[in-house]
């Protein structure tokens, strides 16, 4: 048996990597499907398939995604599990629950998405659902790793708050909280933990590692392949509207955000940087009605706090594999969305240029 882990950008090393911890402890080979500028990011023990030959020669039983898509020719049943959390960044029909006709299974992170996408599959019936959490999150309920030990240490007894902004510009915090952040740094009573998407400016994230770097006593820098890491950290998060906050508030953790989209009652949503420090403040305080109100959200988001998600998605993958969800439609044809996977597929592929 073998699973073939599909990721595009940076973000989904971390997403996939405890999916292929588990399937090692299963004696299950695991091989990446991904561009150059990720593959520079592999570990010696972890391997690579660099063109459809290989792909079909290695012959997965299925193909886990953490993209919103995946080249059809690909060997295996194509398996979602996701990106990121719901956070209404887009509406319904642009955002997290767009089907784009790829996947034969979708493995849910919580009864939020999973009623949404049991209702999508009764009416499209071509893609089986299981509500299994997020590979992502599992290392945040094991043990802390010696890197997140390490910046806890860093920490000195001091509280220890995360930031991190997502990209789109007309939602994105970084720019704004420049200032802001410059101050409350330099002030020292708290260690900092700053990182940015990766689709962020290079002006904005030379601007942040800069800012680290002035006070190495107060902050550090982290792109977000050591997300994780910050979030298994962290004593609160500041942010924006990104899934992050959901990562950060299923630990059971407060979140400041600035300007969300849509504020929810777990969050501690202010207008402007000025009101960040306060709110902060009030966050590690965690008063009883706020943590409440994480706990009420997390319970819908992601109630599985055992670390063993990766295990879930394996298992769910090998029901769909010996027939447990019965027939299904074929997939929709999407002739061009296939045409296009194919050829964005062969972009990223070594042995195809």
């Amino acid at each position: 048996m073998a699973i073939t882990l599909f990721a595009n950008e940076l973000y989904a090393l971390p997403i996939l990597r405890p999916l292929q911890a588990a399937a090692r402890q299963r004696g299950i080979d695991a091989a990446w499907m991904l561009p150059d500028k990720l593959a520079e990011r592999l570990h010696d023990d972890e391997t690579r398939l660099t063109s459809l030959v290989e792909a079909r020669q290695f012959d997965a039983q299925a193909v886990f995604c953490a993209a919103n898509w995946v080249a059809p020719a690909l060997p295996g049943y194509k398996v979602q599990v996701f990106h990121g959390f719901s956070t209404d960044k887009r509406s319904r029909e642009r955002g997290h629950f767009r089907l784009r006709g790829f996947f034969d299974l979708y493995c849910t992170q919580g009864p939020s998405t999973t009623g949404p996408f049991r209702e999508l599959a009764a009416r499209h019936k071509y893609f089986a659902v299981e509500e299994t959490g997020w590979p992502k999150v599992d290392p945040l309920f094991q043990p802390a790793a010696a890197a997140v030990q390490e910046l806890r240490a860093a920490a000195q007894g001091r509280p220890c708050v995360m930031y991190a902004s997502t990209f789109t510009a007309s939602l994105a915090s970084a720019p704004d909280m420049l200032h802001t952040l410059r101050q409350l740094v330099a002030r020292g009573d708290r260690y900092w933990l700053l990182t940015l998407h990766p689709k962020c400016s290079p002006e904005l994230f030379d601007a942040y590692r800069a800012l680290a770097a002035g006070h190495p006593e107060n902050a550090v820098f982290l792109d977000s392949e050591r997300l994780l890491d910050m979030l298994h950290a962290a004593d609160a998060l500041v942010c924006d509207t990104s899934s992050v906050i959901d990562e950060m508030a299923v630990q059971l953790k407060p979140v400041v955000t600035v300007r969300n989209r849509i504020p929810k009652p777990f969050m501690l949503d202010v207008d402007t940087p000025d009101e960040v420090d306060a709110a902060i403040g009030h966050a590690l305080r965690q008063p009883n009605d706020l943590m409440a109100r994480i706990r009420e959200h997390a319970d819908a988001a992601h109630p599985w706090r055992d670390g063993r998600s990766s295990e879930r998605v394996l298992d769910a993958a090998d029901r769909l594999a010996r027939g447990d969800h019965g027939r299904r439609r074929r997939k929709p044809a999407n002739l061009i969305r296939r045409w296009k996977a194919r050829k964005r597929l062969h972009e990223i592929l070594p042995a195809s240029r």
